[in-house]
């Protein structure tokens, strides 16, 4: 076991969700097991939370990263509980719950029942005008065409064009998918991101059998999430980072601080010790390391430790994007503004590929008869769009909107955020190659890697990613 009256020093590379997740959980272990823990947490920007931000403009509250999480996989909620911060949970709007699609430069409603990828309820789809007859009959196909035989992972939109037709991805799952994950879905692996529809497949034989039959058994159940699908707190999701900052006080951060190399040291004692050098030329030394953050810089670290390890990290990409936040006054958008935002397919090459209609998603984020809306740019489909200014970004996602909302006016103000190499890209065989990294990863005692470069992309995904690398790390070093 380790030995309590010894003090492990341990380093935390990035200030994000992950790594504040991360030194949240060493200091639950540490109370548990009555364990000396000294955490030194560097972040290289002037302030903690990643991509998680929130500001305030003129009554506005603006986050200018993601605006909530998802309940379904249970991560950040629990968190939230740990932290006694569920009072302050809002969920979604419930008048307004839905999305729209653009189709022909029109905002249309995304058929009730259709889930991400597989419609599963028949008299929407039937009376929707977004798919062509031959598209709702090709759609329906699924149900006679066998399942495939071999269980290797293949491209989402291999996936979609196999059960459901090519009209099935241009017109609904890939703006839905680029909306989640800002990717191509012909490289985007299905297996690490909806296993679930690979599974249905495979038990069921038809994916929109096997949703309407576990549809059922939920039903029957009574089960569901508790809070809705999509959370968000009531002041921002910065509320989470403010929570685990203040119970953290016994962490040492260090912010505007970028560290330049991680350096493996060889001991006289069985344990392995390492040095972690900054570019102000100073260094520090852990029995413990935890890199969080985009993998191709842990990859730029970890250089001279593992070549074979940075290699495999660098094969993980990233697609960066921008946020364009504006304001109205509730008259100037003639649009009913009757849903929580639209997707915009690359077919309709549009400059946006999604917008979200902030004040009405969730309350308190625009003043009283005002109106915020976010624009997304960018991703794996439009990387250019990153290479315009500010200026330019603002002006092309007001072209996109003005014509799909009847807005004929400025806004009030509009606000850029650029989330460079934010997103990582789960490519066909992502999970061969994580698996390839843990393996590589484990033969290096007190060392381990957390971000959504992994196992997930979403802030519960992220809470997961750190919360495991705490674990790993102390139950490495308790090894």
């Amino acid at each position: 076991m380790l030995n309590h009256r010894q003090t492990k020093h341990i380093i935390i590379i990035g200030g994000g969700i992950t790594g504040l997740s991360a030194a949240y959980r060493l200091f639950e272990l540490g109370s548990e097991q009555n364990l000396l823990l000294d955490v030194t947490l560097i972040e290289a920007r002037d302030r903690l939370g990643g991509v998680i931000h929130t500001i305030k403009q003129d009554g506005f509250l603006i986050d200018s990263g993601p605006d909530n999480f998802i309940t379904a996989k249970p991560w950040a909620l629990a968190l939230t509980r740990r932290l006694g911060l569920e009072s302050e949970l809002l969920t979604t709007n419930a008048s307004y719950r839905r999305a729209m699609v653009v189709r022909r430069g029109k905002l249309l409603p995304i058929p009730e029942g259709f889930l991400l990828m597989a419609p599963t309820r028949f008299v929407p789809m039937i009376a929707t005008p977004l798919f062509s007859l031959p598209g709702k009959l090709r759609m329906a196909m699924d149900i006679f065409i066998p399942a495939r035989k071999t269980n290797n992972d293949e491209s989402l939109a291999s996936f979609v064009t196999r059960r459901f037709g090519r009209e099935a991805l241009d017109r609904a799952v890939q703006p839905l998918i680029s909306g989640i994950y800002t990717a191509d879905p012909a490289n985007l692996s299905l297996r690490a991101t909806m296993p679930r529809f690979l599974d249905l497949e495979s038990k069921y034989g038809s994916v929109i059998k096997g949703m309407r039959m576990e549809g059922k058994r939920q039903k029957a159940k009574g089960s569901g999430a508790r809070y809705g699908m999509f959370v968000t707190f009531r002041h921002g999701l910065q509320t989470l980072i403010h929570s685990l900052k203040d119970r953290l006080n016994h962490v040492c951060f260090r912010l505007n601080t970028h560290v330049v190399r991680v350096e493996k040291r060889a001991t006289d004692s069985a344990a392995s010790s390492w040095r972690v050098e900054l570019k102000d030329g100073t260094s520090i030394e852990a029995d413990g390391v935890i890199i969080t953050g985009p993998s191709k810089h842990a990859a730029r670290l970890l250089t001279g430790v593992d070549e074979k390890l940075a290699e495999q990290l660098s094969t993980v990409q990233y697609a960066s994007s921008a946020v364009i936040h504006l304001a109205y006054r509730r008259e100037q958008v003639a649009h009913p503004m009757d849903a929580f935002g639209c997707v915009v397919p690359i077919t309709e090459r549009r400059n946006i590929i999604a917008a979200s209609f902030s004040s009405v998603k969730y309350e308190g984020r625009a003043p009283a008869g005002h109106v915020l809306l976010r624009a997304f740019m960018g991703g794996a489909l439009y990387p250019e769009m990153l290479q315009r200014n500010d200026e330019e970004l603002i002006a092309a996602a007001r072209r996109d909107l003005d014509d799909l909302l009847g807005i004929t006016t400025p806004p009030l103000f509009a606000l850029v955020h650029r989330w460079p190499d934010s997103m990582a890209q789960y490519h066909v065989g992502h999970l061969d190659r994580v698996a390839a990294i843990r393996k590589q990863l484990s033969r290096h005692k007190g060392l381990e890697l957390g971000g959504n470069g992994f196992e997930g992309v979403g802030v519960p995904d992220c809470v997961r990613a750190g919360e495991r690398a705490a674990e790993e790390l102390l139950a490495g070093l308790d090894g």
